[in-house]
């Protein structure tokens, strides 16, 4: 695609091993021959996407969201997602990729298990200040910035629908494996964590948390 595109378009990839958490393995390229391999593509697939170059920022720092999604049911699909969620920062002040900064990932990673190791890291707790932050403080910031909530939350709760329909065809087949026709069903719920390998995990200590209806 860089070869044979426009030749002013000149990206930053980041580069996503694949089975990897906590930031393991991430890491930013200017030229796709540099990618690392651990073995071969078969063993070690990795996800490769154009970067984000004008993220918006908060307080000149990058951040993410994450939030909480319920799955019920399959059949019937559905949905609930928790009304607030985490929001994690950056450590160093934002500035764009370039050849001189790729490696620096306190400023490109907003990984909590990369960050904590950050001199700058800020323990705080209040829900609006700090490297970890509530999601609802960080939409009554950007309210105050005229931004319109309510789209973002119908985008947000869009993108949810689409990635959970996306995956239950598989979901379906695993399901159906582990619980086959006749037996009861599982007497817990599973809590699906958005994140970019679509990772499945237990979550603690959302029992308490607000859920939302959404499909």
């Amino acid at each position: 695609m860089v070869k044979d595109g426009d030749p002013s378009w000149k990206p930053t990839f980041i580069v996503k091993p694949d089975s990897g958490c906590q930031g393991d393995g991430i890491y930013l390229i200017k030229d796709p021959s540099d990618i690392r391999l651990a073995g071969t593509l078969q063993s070690r697939p990795a996800v490769v996407q154009e970067y984000i170059c004008k993220p918006l920022l908060i307080d000149k720092l990058k951040f993410d969201i994450r939030l909480y999604v319920l799955l019920k049911s399959l059949d019937p699909l559905e949905i609930y997602i928790a009304k607030d969620g985490l929001s994690r920062f950056c450590t160093e002040p934002y500035q764009e990729p370039s050849p001189k900064n790729l490696q620096h990932i306190f400023m490109h990673l907003t990984n909590y298990s990369l960050n904590i190791h950050s001199g700058n890291f800020v323990h705080s707790d209040s829900t609006s200040t700090g490297s970890k932050r509530t999601f609802s403080s960080i939409l009554c910031r950007l309210s105050s910035k005229g931004v319109d909530i309510k789209k973002v939350w119908s985008d947000i709760i869009s993108l949810v629908i689409k990635t959970v329909i996306a995956l239950t065809p598989e979901l379906k087949v695993f399901y159906q494996s582990d619980i086959p026709a006749g037996r009861p069903g599982p007497t817990c719920f599973q809590v699906t964590v958005a994140s970019p390998s679509l990772s499945f995990q237990i979550s603690r200590g959302m029992e308490g948390a607000p859920w939302l209806p959404v499909g």
